[in-house]
C-alpha cells in the first residue's frame, strides 16, 4: 500500500508550487493511475515520493517511507523515463549488473527477460533499442528485485495499442499477486481501461480521487461507436433529430464508415437507422474523452477556504484527448486473456478478477514470480459503488492514521537521499568494467603505443633496461601504461556518471566507502595485469626485433618491478579517487598527469630548501629500517617499496593518494554529518 500525505514541492521563484498539498493513496491488490494533463504535476508528485526532489511531505510504502527501508529496490520498483545505462553494454549484461546492486541471484536476470518477452534481445545493445523494447526492459529492471509496490512514470508513453495492452496486462498481474501499482498517464480513456482507481490531479492539486467506475461514469463522456456502410446519412439523420427534440448530442465523423455518436444511447440510434432502413455493422457503448477544458478557479491555502470547498469531484477535468479521435477498440475476450508465454509456460493456471465496469479490460493470466506476494495470494474484492464515490484528499483506513509531524502547519520536509551501496559490490565492480568494450580498447592501445615507444628507444641505446621494458621515455611524464591505468581508474567513477546505472530511481552513483573499496580492487587488478602484459609484450618484441641483449633480466629486478607495479596501481587509485571527489572523468585523468607535473616539482623543491634539519638521509633510514629480518625474505619486498616512497615520483604519488582519500571521506562523511 502507497499512503502519500501533504506532498507539496518547493515553490518555483514568484509561480506556485508544481504540487500542492497532494495526499492519496494506493491500495494492495489494486492498479491505481494518477492521472492529469501535462505539467499538471505528476511526474513532480512521483519524484517527491520516491525522494528524489526536495518538498514537504511524506509517503509511506506499507507503512514506512523510503529512506527507512534497508534495500528498497527489493520493496519497490520504478520506472523513469528510459532506461539508464552505457548504451554500448547489452541488455543481458545490465540486468547482471543490476542483480549484483540489488544482492539478487543472476539467473534473475534471465527470468525476467523471458516474463517481459525479450529474451531473443538478451545480446543487443542498449542504445539500438526500440521505445517498446526500452519499456520493456525498463519494466524488467523494475521486476528484477522481485518488489511489492511498482512506481511508474508514464509507462505507455509512445507506444503502440498492442504494446500498450501487453504492458498494462503485467501490471494488472503484478497487482492481481497481492501487489501494488502506480503508474502515471495523461490519457483519461487509458486510466479507465486499465486502472481500479483514478486519482486525478491538475494544477497540482487533487481534485477527484474514485473508483474506476464512478470515474468513467462522472468524468468521462460516454460514447456510441457507429459502424455503417452509410455513416454519413445515419450522422445527418441523427443530427437532424437531435435538433428537432432539442438534446445536446455530438456526431462525430471518424472518416470511413464510423461514427462517434456522444449524448445518445444505442437504443436511440439503432431506432433511427431502423426506421430510415439503413444497415448497421456494429452499435456498441464505449468510454468517450473528458469533455471540453473547464477552468478551475484557483484556491486559496486558507482554512476557512479549504473547509468552504465542496467534496463532490469536479464535473470535467483538462482534455486529454479531442473529439475527433479514432474510436477505442473492442477487445475480444481471446486477445484479453493472451498472455505473455513465458507467464503460460511457466504456470498453467491463471489468476483473473472480473471485468471492469467499463467492459474493457481483462486480466492477463500472471506468472507467481512477478509479485512480491506468494502465488496463492489473492486479491481482495473490488470496491463497491459506495466505497468509491467518495473523493478524498486524505486516505482513509485504519492505516491512514495522520503521520506525527501533521500537527505542524506543514507537512514534514523532504530530503533527498543518495543512492544505496550495493548489496554486492564487488561482483557489480566487475561486472560494470567488464561489460562495455572501453577497457579492452584502452587496453589495446597502451599496448601498442607501448611496443612502438620501446622499438623507438632501443634504437637510440640510451635508455636504461627499466625503462625500456616500461617504454618510458624521460620525455614523457609518465610512461602509457601509467596514463591507460589512470584512465580506467577514471572511468570507474566518470562513466556511472554519465550512465547512472545504480538503482535509477534513486539518483546517481553514490559515495561509500564499499563500492569505493570495490573499485579500489578491481582498478589495481586491472592495472597490475595491464603492467604484466606491457612489460611480457615489450620484452618479447624487443627479443625478436634486437635479440636477447636488451631482454636479461637485472639482478634488482624485484625492487624494479615492485616499483613499476607500485606506480602503475598508484596512478589507476588516482584516477579513482579524483573522479569520485570531481564526479568527472576528465577530472580523474588530470590528476593523475598532475603528479608528475605539478606535485614532484613542489615535493623536490621542499625537500631541497634551505632549513635548519633536512631529510637529505630519509632514503638510507629506510633502506636500515628494511634490513630487519622478515620472515620468507618479506624484507626485500619491503625494502622494494621503500625505495619507491623516497623517490620523488613516488613520494608525490602518495602524497595525491592521502589527498583524494581525505577528500573522498569528507564528501562522504559531510552528508552524514548533515
Amino acid at each position: 500500500m502507497i499512503q502519500a500525505f501533504g506532498l507539496t514541492s518547493n515553490p518555483r521563484q514568484e509561480l506556485p508550487p508544481a504540487v500542492d498539498d497532494v495526499s492519496f493513496e494506493a491500495p494492495t491488490g489494486r492498479v491505481t493511475a494518477l492521472l492529469g494533463a501535462r505539467a499538471s504535476g505528476k511526474t513532480t508528485a512521483v519524484r517527491l515520493m520516491l525522494e528524489l526532489q526536495q518538498g514537504r511531505g511524506i509517503t509511506h510504502f506499507r507503512g514506512r517511507p523510503l529512506h527507512r527501508i534497508p534495500h528498497p529496490s527489493q520493496e519497490v520498483g520504478v520506472l523513469l523515463g528510459e532506461v539508464q545505462g552505457h548504451p554500448s553494454r547489452t541488455v543481458r549484461g545490465q540486468l547482471r549488473m543490476l542483480c549484483a546492486a540489488a544482492g539478487v541471484p543472476v539467473q534473475r536476470a534471465d527470468e525476467v527477460l523471458e516474463v517481459v518477452g525479450i529474451v531473443s534481445l538478451r545480446e543487443q545493445r542498449l542504445g539500438t533499442l526500440s521505445r517498446g523494447m526500452d519499456r520493456r526492459l525498463g519494466l524488467a529492471c523494475a521486476l528484477l528485485a522481485d518488489p511489492h509496490t511498482l512506481v511508474l512514470d508514464g509507462p505507455a508513453d509512445g507506444l503502440s495499442a498492442r504494446e500498450g495492452k501487453w504492458l498494462h496486462g503485467i501490471l494488472r498481474a503484478h497487482a492481481s499477486l497481492g501487489g501494488t501499482v502506480l503508474f502515471t498517464t495523461d490519457d483519461a480513456k487509458e486510466a479507465a481501461r486499465t486502472a481500479d482507481r483514478v486519482v486525478t490531479l491538475e494544477e497540482g492539486r487533487v481534485i477527484a480521487d474514485q473508483c474506476v467506475a464512478d470515474f468513467s461514469r462522472t468524468r468521462l463522456r460516454p460514447r456510441v461507436a457507429v459502424r455503417s456502410p452509410h455513416a454519413t446519412r445515419l450522422g445527418v439523420l441523427l443530427a437532424k433529430e437531435a435538433r428537432a427534440t432539442q438534446r445536446s448530442v455530438e456526431v462525430v465523423n471518424e472518416g470511413g464508415n464510423r461514427l462517434s455518436v456522444y449524448g445518445s444511447n444505442c437504443a436511440d440510434i439503432g431506432e433511427t437507422a431502423f426506421r430510415h432502413s439503413i444497415l448497421v455493422h456494429q452499435l456498441a457503448d464505449e468510454v468517450g474523452d473528458a469533455g471540453p477544458a473547464v477552468s478551475v478557479p484557483a484556491r486559496t491555502r486558507t482554512e476557512e477556504v479549504r473547509a468552504a470547498e465542496p467534496t463532490v469531484p469536479q464535473p470535467a477535468v483538462a482534455d486529454t484527448s479531442s473529439a475527433t479521435d479514432a474510436p477505442l477498440p473492442v477487445l475480444e475476450p481471446s486477445e484479453e486473456t493472451a498472455a505473455p508465454s513465458a507467464l503460460t509456460r511457466a504456470h498453467a493456471r491463471s489468476a483473473q478478477e472480473p471485468p471492469q465496469s467499463t467492459g474493457t479490460f481483462v486480466p492477463l493470466p500472471v506468472d507467481a514470480d512477478l509479485g512480491g506476494a506468494s502465488s496463492s495470494a489473492s486479491a481482495p474484492a473490488p470496491p463497491s459503488d459506495e466505497q468509491g464515490t467518495q473523493a478524498s484528499r486524505t486516505p482513509s483506513g485504519p492505516a491512514s492514521a495522520p503521520p506525527p509531524a501533521s500537527l505542524s502547519p506543514l507537512p514534514p520536509p523532504i530530503t533527498t537521499h543518495p543512492a544505496p551501496s550495493p548489496l554486492r559490490p564487488l561482483r557489480y565492480e566487475v561486472r560494470r568494467a567488464t561489460g562495455i568494450a572501453t577497457g579492452y580498447l584502452t587496453a589495446a592501445v597502451v599496448l601498442v603505443a607501448s611496443a612502438i615507444v620501446a622499438v623507438l628507444l632501443a634504437r637510440t641505446g640510451r635508455t636504461p633496461q627499466a625503462h625500456l621494458l616500461a617504454a618510458w621515455p624521460q620525455e614523457l611524464p609518465l610512461p602509457p601504461a601509467a596514463l591507460g591505468a589512470g584512465l580506467l581508474g577514471a572511468f570507474a567513477f566518470g562513466d556511472e556518471f554519465r550512465h547512472p546505472a545504480l538503482a535509477a530511481d534513486r539518483g546517481t552513483v553514490p559515495r561509500r566507502l564499499g563500492l569505493l573499496c570495490a573499485k579500489l580492487v578491481v582498478a589495481a587488478a586491472v592495472a597490475v595485469s595491464l603492467a604484466f602484459l606491457v612489460v611480457a609484450s615489450d620484452a618479447v618484441l624487443l627479443h625478436l626485433v634486437y635479440g636477447e641483449e636488451l631482454t636479461k633480466v637485472p639482478a634488482d629486478w624485484l625492487s624494479t618491478f615492485a616499483s613499476w607495479l607500485a606506480l602503475v596501481v598508484g596512478c589507476a587509485w588516482a584516477g579513482v579517487l579524483a573522479a569520485g571527489v570531481f564526479r568527472s572523468t576528465t577530472a580523474g585523468l588530470a590528476a593523475v598527469l598532475a603528479v608528475p607535473i605539478l606535485v614532484v616539482p613542489l615535493v623536490q623543491k621542499a625537500l631541497e630548501g634551505p632549513s635548519v634539519r633536512t631529510a637529505a638521509g630519509l632514503p638510507s633510514r629506510l633502506r636500515d629500517l628494511a634490513l630487519v629480518h622478515w620472515p620468507f625474505g618479506a624484507e626485500r619486498v619491503l625494502a622494494a617499496g621503500l625505495r619507491m616512497i623516497a623517490q620523488p615520483v613516488g613520494s608525490a604519488l602518495m602524497l595525491s593518494l592521502t589527498a583524494l582519500l581525505c577528500a573522498y571521506l569528507l564528501t562522504v562523511l559531510r552528508p552524514r554529518a548533515r
